[in-house]
């Protein structure tokens, strides 16, 4: 073979060995990049699963059957009855999307017990009442189901607004006395903050941050009075938006509120005495009355029958 085709020839395979070399060493480059993600992606998987792992069972297990039965919620409730709630809960403090969210799923899940119910007490029967009594039975639980939610709700939003009208006139007797002392309207306020715990105090303590955050104090009271809803703090709010319209003192205005509403809670006791004995008077009639009657004619009947 000539030299000049060998040296061709020797030319040709080392640059086809270099060429294959070059192309199996980046193609190894890439197999252990790969399997160097690989094992990335698995390290952040395993990071995230064990992340996940570390959150309460709650957040994990009953977290997406809250969410599924909060949209079984929102598509199923009649119009305006999620703002309605949302009010309700703004009357009792805790105005959240949470608050009213966990409502909603309660409420899909009392109308799946209801239905639960209705099938294993009225149609199979897996209580040992019969008759009329197992359909007495099944109704109460249904209605209980249905309608115990909203009741709670309801009852809730009564009392903290019994607990505002109520307290409203020893809150006011304490801002008299810081006002007459010589404290500015925003400084007794926080001295009965601190003093006083309860909800009213907690509305306070809200109105006030509204007004150092830059809101009037005017503003501030009319919001404070929506999400109470209170006769009594509805006045107290008017008398006070009007001392600062007209320019009066305002612990005039607080004496004279304070007067008024411990003449309203006065007059609400006395109602409420008023109608005890209108409301005594079904369990008497009815509980009372038939048990008293058993035990006093009870042996004169047994004797009159022995008689004759």
């Amino acid at each position: 073979m000539p030299p000049m085709l060998l040296l061709a020839v020797l030319g040709i395979a080392t640059a086809t060995s270099i060429g294959a070399w070059t192309v199996m060493t980046r193609l190894d480059q890439r197999n252990t990049v790969r399997a160097a993600l690989r094992q990335l992606d698995d390290h952040v998987a395993a990071d995230n699963r064990d992340r996940e792992l570390l959150s309460p069972l709650k957040d994990r297990a009953f977290a997406p059957i809250l969410q599924g039965f909060t949209g079984l919620g929102r598509r199923f409730t009649p119009a305006g009855y999620v703002e309605k709630v949302r009010q309700k809960f703004v009357l009792l403090g805790t105005a959240s999307t949470q608050t009213v969210d966990r409502f909603l799923a309660i409420r899909v899940a009392t109308v799946i017990g209801a239905a639960l119910a209705f099938l294993f007490v009225i149609v199979i029967n897996l209580t040992p009442f019969t008759g009329n009594l197992r359909l007495a039975f099944g109704g109460l639980i249904i209605l209980g189901c249905l309608l115990g939610p909203d009741a709670i709700l309801n009852r809730r939003v009564e009392e903290r607004q019994h607990a505002i009208a109520v307290g409203l006139p020893d809150v006011l007797d304490l801002l008299v006395i810081s006002v007459e002392a010589g404290l500015g309207f925003e400084q007794a306020l926080d001295r009965v903050i601190n003093s006083v715990p309860g909800p009213l105090t907690e509305e306070f303590a809200r109105m006030l941050g509204e007004t150092r955050a830059g809101a009037s104090r005017a503003d501030a009271m009319r919001s404070m009075d929506e999400r109470c809803d209170v006769p009594e703090l509805r006045a107290f709010v008017l008398s006070i938006i009007q001392a600062d319209t007209f320019g009066v003192s305002i612990g005039r205005v607080l004496r004279a509120q304070s007067e008024e509403m411990r003449i309203k809670r006065r007059q609400a006791a006395e109602e409420r005495a008023q109608k005890a004995p209108v409301k005594m008077l079904i369990p008497m009639v009815f509980c009372i009355f038939p048990a008293l009657f058993a035990v006093v004619l009870g042996p004169a009947i047994l004797q009159i029958r022995e008689s004759f």
